[in-house]
């Protein structure tokens, strides 16, 4: 009355000698690592969009920062930067910039603190009250 199945189904695991090399293989470390790399490289990119509207000391020195840690996790390899656009953005523009690294040095906090990675956690919390700051959203004290 029916017809017998003559696939293999899906559900089957695949046999481990056909897939061994196939896959790649990484501790959760170097998943976080490369999760927590990927956070602060944006967030260095960001920055450095700021800087061109905004130019300010703190913004240079946090750029460094970040720089250094993004070069730390990647095993010594410098983040590739992006050139910003050019200068001169409206208010609404600079404040979505800030939001955006706010949002950034939040996601990289979490991950910091998820792989204990003090420097890096610091650095995020401090990106992430600068930013607060200048959206207004935490009082300056």
């Amino acid at each position: 009355m029916y017809e017998p199945i003559r696939t293999p189904s899906v559900h089957t695991m695949a046999d481990p000698a056909r897939t061994e090399g196939l896959l790649p293989r990484r501790s959760r470390e170097e998943e976080l690592d490369n999760r927590l790399a990927g956070h602060l490289t944006a967030l260095l990119t960001v920055t450095d969009e700021l800087r061109v509207h905004t130019p300010d000391a703190e913004l240079d020195d946090a750029a460094q920062r970040l720089d250094a840690q993004v070069t730390r996790l990647c095993a010594g390899r410098a983040p590739l930067r992006a050139e910003p656009s050019a200068a001169g953005a409206d208010a609404s523009r600079v404040a979505a910039l800030h939001q955006r690294a706010h949002t950034l040095a939040g996601q990289a906090l979490v991950v910091a603190t998820s792989r204990s990675d003090a420097a890096a956690a610091s650095l995020a919390a401090e990106r992430m009250e600068d930013h607060a700051r200048a959206l207004g959203l935490a009082e300056v004290g």
